[in-house]
């Protein structure tokens, strides 16, 4: 996933995350301009160090929503926006992030999430250039904001970065964010903490909070949110993964917090955080079920060497399916029993190849996943529709050479992998074959 992170690492210290993840500061600068429109947000003025009088308001009402109280006093400092610039850029180019990055767009190019020649680091730039507003740092442990911020942005930003500073005071916001073998899980924990911050940001706002008062209040909330993405043309013409990855830790996230506190303590949000993105999205699999997703191991390839290997998860398999199927419903319906998952990037002699494995609540469940994106892929490569025998467990796509693009096959076969339904898709070069790896091999574990 695209995940949005609540604070960087310092430039001269190892990033162990994408590249993707910096541009928090962008997404929350698109959610902030937008709740903003809901009223007028108030102006500052300096007191006893930067935006004082903002700071001691907003600290009083942010402890009573999150029910947790301040340790220490956070600190604020101005910085310029090319010093801002500066830092991301070097986290832009920090070699660890950039290997992540890379696995992640070749994932995404290997399911046609995005197409092949897109830059994505001259995309993300871009991205960052176009509003630039504040950061909480969890690693200094200071909250900085642009200088030459508007007065319209500037109360929002504090509010939320404080409680970035709050939670970071409480659970290890840097151990959450280090987490990059399991995206899937680090997006869920990442909404809860995005999601407790845009919530406790428009409650103290006064005009958002008498919104979320009135019937259907949060729902015109969410579509001032997502209008807000007109105002910004970068964002606006990034591919829909890009755009949905970024908004689902503010949008998904702050929903997670609004039913969570309809039902527990606030200051429980913190310490009994989700493990999947299948929690955030589906109301049983936190509050009733508590369904954990199961982990699916792939055996080693037979031809070339893996260079990715993470989750994507049901909101990632969600955004695929409608990449290509164009239906948001049917795509919902089809991610929704996805239990788990493991997806890979295999670097063989003729080019990348992409190998995903999915196990499922049930072989209706996987059933339906298997059907639907076989239609993915057919309306993908635009090769038809399967035409091979009724009911087969396996289908294959020979994909005919286009452009500088290589012929290629992909084949989908659903198998049984520790007694559970797992669904396998195998993409790549015709040349490597579609026994890329061995699905009798794959196992799934608690």
């Amino acid at each position: 996933m695209i995940n949005t992170q609540p604070s960087f690492a310092r430039a001269d210290r190892p990033c162990h995350r994408t590249q993707l993840q910096t541009l928090n500061v962008f997404a929350r600068a698109l959610l902030l301009g937008a709740t903003c429109t809901l009223g007028a947000c108030s102006k500052s003025a300096d007191s006893n160090g930067p935006y004082a009088d903002i700071v001691a308001d907003a600290i009083p009402k942010l402890e009573k929503i999150v029910g947790l109280k301040f340790k220490t006093q956070p600190k604020l400092e101005r910085r310029t926006k090319a010093e801002v610039r500066e830092f991301l850029m070097k986290q832009l180019t920090d070699p660890k992030a950039r290997e992540l990055l890379n696995g992640q767009a070749a994932v995404y190019r290997g399911l046609g999430l995005i197409s092949d020649t897109l830059n994505v680091p001259d995309l993300l730039q871009r991205l960052l250039e176009e509003q630039i507003v504040g950061y909480y740092d969890p690693v200094t442990k200071v909250l900085y904001v642009v200088d030459g911020t508007s007065t319209a942005l500037l109360t929002q930003t504090i509010t939320h970065e404080l409680v970035h500073a709050l939670q970071d005071q409480y659970v290890k916001v840097d151990s959450i964010q280090g987490n990059v073998d399991d995206a899937d899980r680090q997006s869920a924990a990442q909404a809860v903490l995005e999601g407790q911050a845009v919530y406790a940001q428009l409650w103290v706002d006064p005009n958002a909070g008498a919104m979320l008062r009135m019937p259907g209040g949060w729902d015109r909330i969410i579509d001032v949110i997502k209008e807000g993405q007109t105002g910004m043309p970068v964002f606006a013409s990034a591919p829909r993964v890009i755009r949905e990855g970024l908004l689902f830790p503010y949008v998904g996230g702050a929903d997670f917090a609004r039913r969570f506190i309809a039902q527990r303590k606030p200051a429980e949000l913190l310490t009994d955080l989700p493990i999947s993105t299948k929690q955030i999205l589906n109301q049983d699999a936190y509050f009733r079920d508590r369904d954990t997703t199961k982990k699916v191991t792939l055996p080693a390839p037979s031809v070339g060497k893996v260079t990715y290997s993470n989750t994507m998860g049901e909101f990632e398999t969600r955004l695929a399916l409608v990449q290509h199927l164009k239906d948001d419903v049917v795509a919902r319906r089809a991610a929704s029993g996805v239990d788990g998952d493991r997806v890979e990037v295999i670097k063989t002699p003729d080019g990348d190849a992409v190998v995903w494995a999915s196990t499922w609540d049930s072989p209706i469940n996987a059933a339906e996943f298997f059907d639907q994106w076989s239609i993915a892929i057919s309306k993908r490569y635009k090769v038809g529709a399967w035409d091979g025998p009724a009911g087969s467990v396996e289908k294959r796509f020979n994909i005919p050479k286009e452009g500088n693009r290589g012929p290629r096959i992909a084949m989908l076969k659903l198998v049984t992998a520790s007694g559970r339904p797992v669904v396998v898709y195998v993409d790549g070069p015709a040349a490597a074959g579609p026994t890329l790896i061995n699905a009798s091999a794959i196992t799934v574990s608690k």
